[in-house]
Order: C-alpha cells, then sequence, then structure tokens
C-alpha cells in the first residue's frame, strides 16, 4: 500500500510520529513540554506536541488513546477520537485527563496518544418525509439486552 504524504512542522525536540511497526495503524505522538505537567485525579489538561500538520483533503487526523497509557496509568484523551481537519493549520493538542486515583506526571518527550489518518467521505443530506424500515427500526442503547 502506497503512503499519502502529509506536510509536518516539528517544532519540538521530538523525532517525527512514525509507524512502530508494519501493520500499525496509529503512530505514537509526544508531549512537547518545557516543563512536567503533574495530572491530579479527573483533572485534565490541554498537552502541546509541537507537531503542525497539512493533510490532503479528504483526509484527517484522529487522535486517540494509547492502551499502555490507559491501563498502566489511568490516562486517556477526551474528545476521543479527537478529529483534525485537512484544513487545520495550528499546534496538535492532546486533552488528556488522568482518570486514576492518583497523581499522574506527563514528562517532555512521553508518548501521550496516538494519531490514525483516515479517509473522509463528504454527506449531502436530502430532506424526506419518511425513512426506509428496518429490523432494528428505531431500537436505542442496549436494545438488543445486556448479554
Amino acid at each position: 500500500m502506497e503512503a499519502i504524504r502529509v506536510n509536518i512542522i516539528n517544532r519540538s525536540s521530538n523525532p517525527v510520529p512514525a509507524y512502530a511497526t508494519p501493520g500499525s495503524s496509529g503512530m505514537d505522538i509526544r508531549a512537547n513540554l518545557e516543563k512536567a505537567i503533574s495530572l491530579n485525579p479527573l483533572e485534565r489538561q490541554l498537552v502541546p506536541t509541537g507537531l503542525f500538520i497539512e493533510l490532503p483533503a479528504g483526509y484527517e487526523a484522529q487522535i486517540r488513546p494509547r492502551s499502555g497509557l490507559a491501563i498502566k496509568q489511568g490516562i486517556t484523551c477526551l474528545n476521543s477520537p479527537g478529529t483534525v481537519d485537512a484544513d487545520y493549520r495550528g499546534e496538535l493538542k492532546v486533552i488528556l485527563i488522568n482518570l486514576s486515583d492518583a497523581v499522574q506526571v506527563i514528562d517532555h518527550g512521553d508518548r501521550i496518544a496516538q494519531m490514525v489518518i483516515a479517509k473522509t467521505e463528504k454527506a449531502a443530506f436530502i430532506l424526506v418525509e419518511t425513512l426506509n424500515e428496518t429490523i432494528r427500526g428505531d431500537g436505542g442503547f442496549g436494545h438488543t439486552g445486556i448479554n
């Protein structure tokens, strides 16, 4: 599979995001900090990365939690997955929250999230009076039971 080209500016001392293995979907992104951040239980902070990207039209970058950070330290991303639109040119920043019962420290260079580049589609809404029927119908959350 041929990779799409994404222009990137890296204003941090961290390496540019890269795939860790040939089968990886996401690339780790790292904190760009002048000093460590302490996250108290249930506290959230916006963490800079020093990265700026230029995505091709028709693509987005999804910012997602890292599973190791979540299970080991109780840190995850809010607004997950976060969407970076193709026309955004500002710094990538990650909203982290500490869901553990202890203070967690984020240091410069820590891998804080992963970024997945995904193709997007545009929708054209068509105003109608009725929708096609399905077996599910209007069954919502939990409509199939708990087991």
